[in-house]
């Protein structure tokens, strides 16, 4: 009878070079025993700096370009990354990437709308899709989206954003239905005001009156959550919705 052979398994971060997205690939990193699979759409050094973070704490990884929202781009570059690592196996999916363009409804352009719903919503699925065969062939699997306190309670000037964070909110609670016997497991967190790129424009002073805790959170505090959840001790958790923000909605 022929041994079975031990892939070797990956964790892949889409939006993995800035921000939430690279210190969830450091927090796995120092958590777990996956090699990362940092995506980025542009910038290849800020996404280079994150893998070098990744070596330094003794992890390893590599990198991988494509926009999560061309499915075209998605497939080839997945498809092939799975051709040339036939001994490999993406076990943990974390949907990160999203971009914002905000505006008050009655002015959204009709391109702004599209790219956001686009990144976050279709990049879902295009990410996700494309690995899912492959998931419940191997019989485990973590999926972890990032949503928002917007997709949950709206925000205005959000229109867009919060309901690509919504609509990926009841995806993910109808997948964990689907894939649940096979021991994979899905899941979003939902941050709140967290200090990145996408918060630097905002008035921090003013808006933290609004939080309980009375700051915005850190990156890192995310990334321990999103750890969690990549772990085998998350595994009677799923289809959940899961807040850090500060107590500001929950």
């Amino acid at each position: 009878m022929k041994e079975k052979v031990e892939k070797i398994k990956y964790a892949l971060v889409t939006g993995g070079s800035r921000g939430i997205g690279s210190a969830i690939c450091i927090q796995l990193a120092k958590d777990s025993n996956y090699k990362l699979l940092i995506n980025y759409k542009g910038n290849k050094e800020a996404a280079q700096a994150t893998l070098e973070k990744v070596i330094e704490l003794g992890g390893s990884g590599e990198l991988l370009q494509f926009d999560v929202a061309n499915a075209e781009q998605v497939n080839s570059v997945l498809d092939s990354w799975h051709e040339n690592h036939k001994d490999a196996v993406i076990e943990v999916v974390v949907n990160n990437a999203g971009i914002t363009k905000d505006n008050l409804f009655m002015w959204m352009k009709t391109e702004d709308w599209k790219s956001v719903i686009d990144t976050s919503l279709n990049g879902f699925f295009n990410v996700t899709n494309n690995l899912i065969q492959k998931l419940l062939v191997n019989r485990y699997g973590r999926i972890i989206n990032m949503v928002s306190v917007s997709g949950l309670k709206g925000t205005a000037g959000q229109t867009n954003y919060s309901a690509a964070k919504g609509a990926v909110i009841a995806a993910t609670k109808a997948l964990a239905q689907e894939v649940a016997k096979r021991k994979i497991t899905v899941n979003a967190v939902a941050p709140g005001f967290i200090v990145s790129d996408m918060t630097n424009d905002l008035d921090e002073k003013e808006l933290k009156k609004m939080i309980p805790i009375n700051r915005f959170g850190k990156a890192e505090e995310v990334a321990h959550l999103v750890s969690f959840l990549a772990s085998e001790k998350s595994s009677y958790i799923t289809g959940e919705v899961i807040n850090i923000n500060g107590g500001i909605y929950s």
